[in-house]
C-alpha cells in the first residue's frame, strides 16, 4: 500500500461509518493512532485501514483549511499529521482548557454529522487580531462578540474549503451550516448528545 487510498476504498470505508465518526476523533499525545474505550466499544472498533482512510480524508480536507486560514491571517499555518482515535466525552473535555471557545458546524447536505472545533480563548484573540490587520499581540481584555464573530467567519471559510475538498474527493455535493460559536465550559456538558444529537 502506497499510503494513498483509491476513490473506491474511501467510499467503501466511509459508507456506514458516519454515525461512528460523530464526536469520535481526538488527538493522542504519542503521534500515533490510538483507540480508547467508548462506552463499551471494542478496542479494535476501527481497523488500521479504516483509521488510515479517515486520517487521509482529514489530512486532505484540513490541509485546504490551513491554506484558507493562511489567507485570512497572512501568516504561515502548519498542520500536523492527523491522529484518529475513539474517545469518550470525558476524554475529550479533559484535554481542553475551561472555558474555551466552542464552534459547531453541521453538515446540511452530503454528510450526516457535525464538525466540533474547540479553541483556547488566547488563540481566538490572536487570530482575531491578525484578521483585523494587527500583529497578533493585542490580546488584552475580555473575549467579546467581535472575537466570536471573527472566529466564526474564519471557521466558516476554513470548513467551507474543507467541504469543497471533500465534495471533490467523494464526487458529491457537500454543504455546511453557518458556524455557531460560544464561550463554553465543556465540563458543564454532561453528554455529547447535548451538542451533537445522534
Amino acid at each position: 500500500m502506497d499510503g494513498n487510498l483509491s476513490q473506491e476504498e474511501i467510499e467503501a470505508l466511509l459508507s456506514g461509518m458516519s454515525t461512528d465518526m460523530d464526536m469520535g476523533s481526538s488527538a493522542s499525545s504519542d503521534g500515533g493512532s490510538s483507540v480508547s474505550d467508548m462506552g463499551g466499544a471494542s478496542q479494535d472498533a476501527l481497523t488500521d485501514v479504516e483509521k488510515d482512510a479517515i486520517g487521509e480524508v482529514a489530512n486532505i480536507s484540513m490541509g485546504t483549511s490551513a491554506t484558507t486560514l493562511y489567507s485570512l491571517v497572512n501568516r504561515k499555518v502548519n498542520i500536523t499529521t492527523p491522529v484518529v482515535s475513539l474517545a469518550t466525552w470525558d476524554n475529550v473535555i479533559a484535554e481542553y482548557e475551561k472555558p474555551c471557545v466552542f464552534i459547531q458546524i453541521q453538515y446540511k447536505v452530503g454528510l450526516d454529522g457535525s464538525n466540533i472545533l474547540i479553541l483556547k480563548e488566547q488563540d481566538v484573540k490572536v487570530i482575531t487580531d491578525l484578521m483585523m490587520g494587527g500583529d497578533g499581540t493585542d490580546v488584552e481584555g475580555e473575549l467579546g462578540e467581535l472575537h466570536l464573530s471573527a472566529i466564526s467567519e474564519a471557521m466558516n471559510q476554513m470548513m467551507g474549503s474543507s467541504a469543497t475538498s471533500l465534495s471533490s474527493m467523494l464526487g458529491k455535493m457537500i454543504d455546511i451550516s453557518p458556524p455557531n460559536a460560544s464561550l463554553r465550559d465543556l465540563s458543564e456538558i454532561s453528554n455529547a448528545n447535548d451538542i451533537a444529537p445522534s
